[in-house]
């Protein structure tokens, strides 16, 4: 992957020739796959055993912070304990199996509000009420019951909830997330489309200016993207117009914070997108084949110099996000809507993706390889 340097000059080049990044070829989607109820069952058992990230690191600032939530159809809760490593549970009482947890916040136990059986934030069972009801009972062998596999890589937290297929995202992931950014904003909403749609709106500059002609385009360059692949994952580079003002700037530590948008996918559910004054990580929750949950977090650009977060950073990141919210996402939101209303239309057998588009073909091929991979594997069993 280029740095910054190597990254402004190969933009440079893309604007004095008038030239974007090209993929080798055209890929053939079967339109089926944004609304078959078995493509999205496939998909979602694919989920299940692969890493995926569930939150950023950022999250889960102190011991007892936790972030509840589903991940491929299943509660899933992921806590700090307090020796500070991060741990993740399937989100239900060993009792009766209710959900001990919801949300975001903070807690020095998990406690059922059903029967009032209390877990540690490492998940063994503390306490059970009027436990005389229980002769024999198990402690040890009742805690809270852990996914396969937790990871924390880049600043996020990866769930692995059953034996994996694959490494998926964790076989090539870039330095994404520092220690030093302050999450200061998140929240979740509902589109109903497929989540496939709003991936592909993220990995490509083609549409920039027919969609967005008053929001994005006059600060960018219509189809204008340098696309870098890395094992299932990608990252797309949008550059701003003002990037001209680097050209004879030196390129020793040179930084393009505020000079481009860069847009990591994270295979396949996940973005983690550098802005101009602050980072946006996107989750999706696929609950059906038309209709998907996001989860999105906002933090502060990482501090450069060794200082803090300061009021002012503060009041720029919010800024930034308050625009993208008013206008480039509205924008997006309306394609991907009117094109999930057109599915059904017989319009299309196949969405074709061109070389301008060759981020979004790698996304379906490897989404295809890893599904092939699964139906063998049950198969087999």
């Amino acid at each position: 992957m280029r740095n910054d340097a190597e990254l402004l000059d190969y933009i440079l080049s893309h604007i004095d020739h008038g030239t974007t990044d090209l993929g080798d070829e055209i890929w053939y989607e079967p339109v089926e796959n944004y609304s078959s109820q078995a493509r999205f069952d496939s998909e979602r058992r694919l989920m299940r055993r692969l890493p995926i990230p569930f939150c950023p690191i950022a999250a889960l600032p102190e011991p007892g912070s936790y972030v509840a939530r589903n991940a491929a159809g299943v509660p899933i809760v992921v806590v700090r304990d307090l020796d500070g490593t991060i741990r993740a549970f399937r989100n239900a009482c060993r009792h009766r199996g209710m959900q001990l947890a919801e949300g975001s916040g903070h807690t020095k136990l998990f406690r059922c509000t059903y029967h009032g059986w209390a877990y540690r934030l490492d998940g063994r069972l503390e306490y059970v009420p009027h436990d005389h009801g229980f002769p024999n009972l198990d402690k040890d062998g009742n805690g809270l019951v852990p996914v396969h596999a937790v990871n924390v890589q880049s600043g996020l937290v990866f769930i692995t909830q059953d034996e994996p297929v694959g490494p998926g995202a964790l076989e090539s992931l870039p330095d994404l997330l520092s220690d030093d950014q302050v999450l200061f904003e998140s929240d979740e909403h509902v589109d109903k489309i497929n989540w496939k749609l709003t991936a592909e709106g993220t990995l490509e500059g083609y549409h920039i200016k027919p969609t967005h002609p008053e929001s994005f385009f006059p600060y960018g360059y219509d189809n204008l993207n340098v696309i870098e692949l890395q094992g299932p994952n990608s990252r797309v580079c949008f550059p701003f117009r003002r990037i001209e003002k680097l050209r004879d700037a030196p390129r020793e530590n040179l930084s393009l914070d505020r000079m481009v948008t860069l847009v990591n996918r994270i295979f396949p559910f996940a973005s983690v997108t550098r802005l101009a004054q602050h980072y946006n990580v996107s989750l999706a929750e696929p609950e059906s084949p038309t209709r998907t949950r996001y989860f999105s977090y906002k933090l502060t650009l990482p501090i450069t110099d060794g200082g803090a977060v300061t009021e002012e950073i503060l009041a720029r990141a919010k800024k930034d996000a308050a625009f993208l919210s008013d206008t480039g996402n509205k924008e997006d939101a309306k394609v991907v809507s009117d094109i999930q209303a057109a599915i059904g239309s017989g319009a299309n057998t196949h969405y074709q993706f061109g070389r301008f588009e060759s981020a979004i073909g790698h996304l379906h091929r490897n989404l295809a390889r890893y599904l092939e991979r699964l139906d063998q594997l049950e198969r087999d069993v």
